[in-house]
């Protein structure tokens, strides 16, 4: 069983000892904890949530909503949602903050505590570190009977929500019903399996083949949207019958595409292509984290305008994004934030956005992700012992390796041409994650084998 509190919230895992997994207790403490800094920060009574469709999640929700409630908040509860609908109706309503009931792309029996600011986005660290201080000291002050808050539900925001993104100037509808599309869905049996295909009839989409779209919490697969994950629709895909196939997330701020050969867009190049579409109309800048690929960096230089790297973390993302102006941005994992809609990771938009793009160019899936720098990430960790100071030996690879450009904004990034790696700390267990990026697999690995090398020898030297 596990329990991790970050500044994010918290997640864990159903069942189990109190503060060693995700029990009621721990689910009603962070909740009074986070509900308690709404009230002493925004001094505004009301905090939207919603839910994924994992199997906890009714559990989950009444214990939340209760927990508010007894602190004289009133809630107004989406019910099955997405993580993008909440974020909308928090502003939309103007609440406190918001609460997202998923554990985004973990297995069933995972859950989290997902916390929105005012604004609908996700709280930063010095806001995360007073909510887990107030969880900690177990601070709370709970109303009287004739003051406590009233419950409300409401299914009206993801049809609002999609609205807002057929409103969007560049999603045109005609060109993507003109072409009379034939689309298959993977919602892994959670909220996109109603919210796509609901956005996706709204488009004027021909055909929607749906795949575990049957919203029950069982998910058919490993729900993270990675190759490795996807055989189902990629073979099904592979028949020739359909023009690209849609896969998203629990809860679905991420989105991956499967070519019409069965073959993936690559969830890097989600991004990438909606992006290049959104610069065609609005150049401008973009931002991505570090480890996300330099295609987007290559894409917004060529259309004229000026790409930006930020920490990893969404939050992170959204802050530089704002610093830079930026038109378009998101992460790597398919993660796509466009302002003019919403300062947060919405599959919604990324799904309007690149069906527009497709349309318009008139090119198969597999065609058009031909016409994008070809860059392969590769993924690494070397597990350490708990007494290796893990910041001394990034900080002698930064020396090792000065004459090459380094970013040191979140561990560190060392740049060699069009070629890179990024090595960063887990911020929960001794691990120092290496990714690598090259035109080929091989080199990339390669790139990594050799800084992993260069760790072990500094490893090895400390311990002389």
């Amino acid at each position: 069983m596990a329990l991790i509190k970050s500044i994010s919230g918290i997640r864990g895992t159903i069942g189990g000892e109190v503060g060693q997994a995700l029990t009621p207790v721990d689910v009603v403490k962070f909740a009074a904890a986070f509900g308690t800094w709404v009230l002493q920060t925004t001094n505004n009574n009301t905090i939207i949530i919603g839910r994924d469709a994992r199997l906890s999640g009714e559990m989950v929700n009444r214990l939340v909503a209760a927990t508010l409630q007894g602190l004289g908040i009133n809630v107004i509860d989406l019910g099955l949602s997405t993580t993008p609908t909440v974020e909308m109706a928090v502003p939309a309503k103007k609440a406190g903050g918001g609460i997202i009931l998923t554990a985004s792309h973990n297995p069933k029996q995972w859950n989290a505590l997902k916390l929105l600011n005012q604004h609908g986005e996700f709280i930063n660290d010095a806001e995360g570190k007073l909510v887990l201080e107030l969880a900690e000291q177990e601070s709370f002050q709970f109303a009287e009977v004739s003051k406590l808050g009233k419950y409300t539900q409401s299914d009206k925001f993801l049809k609002k929500h999609i609205k807002a993104v057929l409103d969007l100037p560049l999603v045109d509808m005609e060109a993507i019903k003109a072409k009379k599309f034939k689309v298959v869905v993977d919602a892994v049996n959670s909220s996109g399996g109603f919210a796509v295909p609901m956005l996706l009839e709204a488009l004027g989409v021909e055909h929607i083949e749906k795949l575990h779209c049957d919203p029950t919490g069982n998910f058919a697969h490993n729900p993270e949207p990675l190759p490795e994950n996807l055989g189902e629709i990629s073979r099904l895909m592979e028949k020739g019958k359909f023009d690209l196939g849609i896969v998203v997330d629990p809860d679905v701020d991420r989105l991956a595409l499967v070519n019409e050969d069965g073959s993936m867009f690559g969830e890097e190049y989600t991004l990438v292509a909606v992006a290049d579409y959104v610069l065609q109309h609005q150049v401008g800048n973009t931002v991505s984290n570090l480890s996300s690929t330099r295609a987007l960096r290559d894409v917004t230089e060529k259309a004229g305008g000026q790409y930006f790297a930020s920490a990893v973390g969404e939050v992170n993302v959204v802050n530089m994004m704002k610093e830079q102006n930026a038109v378009i941005g998101g992460e790597g994992n398919g993660g796509i934030i466009y302002p003019e809609l919403h300062y947060g990771r919405d599959a919604l938009v990324g799904i309007a956005l690149f069906l527009s793009h497709l349309a318009k160019t008139g090119l198969s899936m597999s065609r058009l992700r031909a016409k994008y720098p070809n860059y392969h990430i590769s993924k690494n960790k070397i597990e350490l012992t708990k007494d290796i100071d893990v910041d001394a030996v990034l900080s002698r690879v930064q020396k090792h390796y000065a004459k090459q450009p380094v970013n040191t904004i979140d561990g560190v990034k060392i740049e060699f041409n069009k070629e890179w790696v990024h090595l960063r700390k887990s911020n929960t267990e001794p691990i120092i994650r290496i990714y690598a990026e090259s035109d080929s697999l091989s080199t990339a690995d390669h790139l990594a084998n050799k800084i992993i090398g260069d760790i072990k020898e500094i490893i090895s030297e400390k311990s002389e």
